[in-house]
């Protein structure tokens, strides 16, 4: 059955969906990636972390709403976004967060939802390692860093993570209810372990990755490992 037939059994509507993309120098993929998101979403945000491309011509021609942030971070792009959604005449009842380098697979946005529409969970994680990787896709440090991570989060914060996964769904009011502060790379997990700190009833389904369009922020550099190492521990430190 699908999620639509499910909800109209259940007389419930199908809940306002926005989609937040952070996105730096991602002419050659982001347009891709808006073009599969599924169209029962409502807006999909991109918000171009100071690109020095034409990220946010190919996003607004795609047809998604463009904001700038100047200041470089993902969880600073992340905010940005964030903070536009109240200005709306309605805000939504889910938001989608998902990366602009058409690694992910937008198509299965409904997957990652299916968990909040038909047994109300909180926040659903698109989990990488227990879907199909394709060869490559993601680098060692990246594959080890996400087991670290996640082991130490299930010793500590009693969770039962595997990956921290950017492909990921969560109700807007127990968003905002997180008080996110993370402006770069410990954001992903920054969400993960306030939602278990805050009692929220979190789920994980698999998703598919494959090899991104263009060079990576993170995985490559060694500037860019390092750092998301340093801060992904510090997180969970910080926290505890």
């Amino acid at each position: 059955m699908s999620l639509n037939s499910t909800l109209k059994a259940q007389h419930k509507p199908f809940p306002i969906i926005d989609v937040l993309i952070p996105a730096y120098n991602e002419e050659g993929s982001i347009g891709k990636v808006i073009q599969d998101i599924p169209k029962s979403v409502r807006h999909v945000i991109v918000v171009n972390n100071n690109s020095k491309d034409n990220t946010r011509q190919v996003a607004e021609k795609a047809g998604a709403i463009v904001l700038d942030e100047p200041v470089m971070g993902y969880g600073k792009a992340c905010l940005t976004g964030m903070s536009y959604l109240p200005n709306l005449d309605v805000e939504p009842d889910i938001l989608v967060f998902l990366d602009g380098d058409y690694s992910d697979y937008p198509e299965q946005l409904l997957d990652v939802i299916e968990p909040v529409l038909k047994q109300d969970y909180d926040m659903v994680i698109g989990s990488r390692a227990r879907g199909n990787r394709e060869s490559g896709s993601m680098t060692l440090p990246q594959v080890f860093g996400n087991w670290l991570a996640t082991s130490l989060m299930k010793v500590i914060y009693k969770t039962d993570y595997s990956d921290l996964g950017p492909f990921r769904a969560i109700k807007w009011d127990k968003l905002k209810g997180l008080g996110m502060v993370d402006q770069n790379y410990g954001w992903t997990i920054e969400m993960q372990i306030k939602a278990a700190k805050a009692g929220l009833k979190t789920t994980e389904v698999p998703v598919d990755y494959r090899k991104r369009i263009g060079v990576s922020k993170v995985s490559g550099t060694i500037k860019g490992v390092i750092g998301a190492g340093y801060k992904i521990l510090w997180t969970i430190w910080r926290y505890r």
